[in-house]
């Protein structure tokens, strides 16, 4: 790690990233997977969570960065970006179907969030839209026009007992997807003036074994592995012409 002055203190990152974008994921073993399709890739920091790297993709310079799991620790990584001039943020993560005709491995994009978590509730009240930026939803359908775009659902939990019920209410209303941190990036991002996007590989079936899915995941199987690559590379496709339109 490089960087000196004021350095935040949870992800550890400093202006010295000098850089105004990001990638970020969940899983800090995926910021692996993001470097690998990355040139000059070095490491900055993994201090809790926060697994950090800098690397190039088309000539511009990225930071990849893991988050952890769920809105408040998605919300510190998102803040503390923001104080060291990261501008646009595009998550890609990890979703469960809420509609039967999203297979493993298909890519979901946020048109709008579900706010379902208690940590932007504490930012903006519960009328307050999470929607990403225009600039990259418009380059998601360039990178990624095979994804279902649409509303998703952030929540802060897999296992309340009425899990199911609430699922079920959400599948009626047309919710394509459900994630943890969607919804948090977005509200911060508007109030920081970020601009900001969720790509979401599928590793859940609508009404699915949530173990099972989350397992192919890990163990790099099936189509949820080429759902992850694929998610990558339109992020890291669209973050390299941030910007430029």
């Amino acid at each position: 790690m490089e960087g000196h002055r004021t350095m935040e203190p949870h992800t550890q990152l400093t202006r010295a990233i000098r850089t105004d974008r990001a990638i970020i994921m969940g899983d800090p073993a995926r910021v692996d997977k993001v470097a690998a399709c990355m040139e000059n890739v070095r490491e900055w920091a993994f201090n809790r969570e926060y697994k950090s790297v800098l690397g190039t993709y088309r000539g511009k310079r990225i930071l990849a960065m893991s988050t952890g799991i769920g809105a408040p620790s998605a919300g510190i990584a998102v803040e503390e970006m923001h104080n060291v001039g990261i501008r646009y943020v595009i998550r890609v993560g990890s979703a469960g179907a809420m509609q039967h005709d999203i297979a493993f491995g298909e890519l979901v994009i946020a048109e709008g969030v579900v706010r379902d978590d208690g940590l932007s509730r504490r930012y903006v009240p519960e009328t307050y839209p999470a929607v990403p930026a225009y600039s990259l939803m418009h380059l998601a359908h360039r990178y990624a026009p095979k994804a279902h775009y649409g509303i998703v659902r952030s929540h802060d939990g897999f296992y309340t007992d009425d899990n199911a019920k609430v699922e079920a209410y959400w599948h009626s209303k047309g919710i394509l997807a459900d994630d943890m941190e969607s919804g948090i990036l977005m509200v911060i991002g508007r109030q920081r003036r970020m601009e900001t996007l969720s790509i979401l590989n599928n590793v859940v079936l609508y009404q699915g074994d949530l173990a099972a899915g989350v397992n192919d995941l890990v163990n790099e199987e099936g189509a949820v592995q080429q759902g992850e690559r694929d998610s990558i590379v339109a992020a890291l496709s669209i973050l390299s012409d941030a910007g430029l339109e």
